[in-house]
């Protein structure tokens, strides 16, 4: 029941919280210092009840280039007043930000950059020459030019910017009063957008990252989707890695996928395994390792799905199997006994924990399977990104001792994390709608 609903059948109203109209639009873009300062108009947008509305924006000065960032829109932070904080300050390369979060129609009507920038004369010139970049894109062609005199060192480092599942990869290079890779002076959030900074020569890999998790009836037959709408950028020694891990029981599919960065467990590799049937339940997998920005870009499911097996349907047989396959719960409540095709002899009831790439999930399991032996996944620990573990009842023939069963309501301990995590992971498959148009991306 409702709790409002609750409350008035006790006769107590309760006021509900204002569904705001807030200032609404984004703008990520690298503009001419002699552009400033900015002045905008944006449109509106009706926010959800209790949500407030919101003004962000980051200035990155760097010489005659600057870093805008420009948020506007709802959100559910607390509320604040006005803050501008300087978090590096100049001459050279300066980074600023000003956010508030207000609770009034409209409120957020921010209009100019004039809070954090105002026309200045030009600095003193001292001795140091560095490059000085800005870009998305690459600083192979910089151009060096004199530091101001208070900068003694030259920077060179790369920011990714991520904010509601979106992401840029800023390259920076310019002038610094200070050795080091500290540009941020320890700043990871500016409102909604986080800040990862790396001046590490090997660290400087960008992967796509997002997990993936559908069911449906005919994901052995019909290609989906397989989008990340995020970036990672690596740590020294990673690589980039896709893995897309596919079970069939015959009435369900089940595809789970991640994007992201790991751990070298091999370079340049991919590999596509069978490693169970058909006839019967069928759990296949594509996994990829790569070394170059971005090279996790596989779109669709048919890079596993173009290398499955296409043999004729097979006759039905004489054999019977509960057959399910649950992420959410057990199959001792969801099973569908059915006709097990030909050339299958038992019938197969477990598990396999999924954990890694974002992940950490048990997939329950009932079907049909052609050998006495009823391992899906002959000993198989890693399967691309996923560490894997299979937990089993010995294979069994109708008629034969019946199973040993999870307790009903118990899960294996990978259960728990998994529907912690879970909101996350159908966000990032769903598509869940973002307050942040994309940031612009590498090409």
């Amino acid at each position: 029941m409702s709790p409002f609903l609750l409350l008035a059948l006790l006769g107590i109203t309760v006021p509900r919280v204002q569904a705001l109209t807030c200032y609404w639009g984004t703008l990520v873009s690298v503009m001419n210092a002699s552009e400033l300062p900015l002045q905008w108009t944006t449109s509106q947008k009706h926010c959800e009840e209790g949500w407030s509305c919101q003004d962000v924006l980051m200035l990155m000065e760097n010489g005659p280039q600057v870093y805008v960032v420009l948020i506007k829109g709802c959100t559910q932070a607390a509320d604040h007043e006005d803050l501008i904080t300087q978090h590096r300050a100049g001459p050279g390369l300066s980074i600023a930000s000003y956010t508030r979060v207000c609770r009034e129609d409209l409120c957020n009507h921010l209009s100019t950059s004039l809070p954090l920038w105002a026309p200045h004369p030009p600095p003193a010139l001292g001795s140091v020459r560095c490059p000085v970049c800005l870009s998305a894109q690459s600083c192979r062609s910089a151009a060096e030019l004199t530091c101001p005199a208070e900068s003694t060192h030259c920077y060179s480092g790369h920011l990714l910017l991520s904010a509601e599942n979106r992401s840029t990869h800023l390259r920076v290079q310019g002038c610094i009063s200070q050795t080091g890779c500290n540009l941020l002076n320890g700043t990871r959030e500016i409102g909604p957008i986080s800040l990862q900074e790396t001046c590490d020569s090997e660290a400087m890999l960008t992967c796509h990252r997002g997990v993936m998790l559908r069911t449906s009836q005919d994901l052995t037959q019909k290609p989906v989707t397989w989008s990340a709408n995020s970036e990672q950028l690596c740590n020294r020694g990673e690589v980039c890695q896709e893995t897309l891990l596919l079970i069939d029981v015959g009435l369900r599919s089940l595809l789970v996928g991640s994007k992201g960065c790991s751990k070298a467990r091999t370079q340049d590799s991919q590999a596509i395994s069978i490693h169970s049937g058909p006839p019967g339940v069928l759990v296949a997998s594509f996994a990829r390792f790569c070394t170059s920005d971005k090279c996790n870009s596989a779109a669709s499911s048919s890079v596993l799905l173009n290398s499955l097996p296409r043999p004729a349907a097979p006759a039905p047989g004489d054999l019977q199997c509960p057959t399910c396959l649950s992420v959410f719960g057990s199959c001792t409540q969801n099973s569908d006994t059915v006709m097990c095709p030909k050339g299958t002899s038992h019938c197969y009831q477990g598990y396999i924990a999924l954990r890694g790439g974002g992940l950490s999930s048990p997939v329950d399991i009932q079907g049909c399977v052609a050998q006495p032996s009823s391992s899906l996944l002959n000993g198989t620990q890693n399967i691309g990104v996923f560490s894997v573990i299979e937990d089993h009842d010995e294979a069994i023939v109708p008629g034969g001792a019946a199973p040993t069963l999870v307790p009903d309501g118990a899960a294996p301990a990978p259960y728990l994390a998994w529907v912690a995590g879970l909101g996350l992971s159908l966000a990032l498959w769903c598509g869940a709608p973002s307050l942040l148009t994309p940031f612009p991306h590498d090409s």
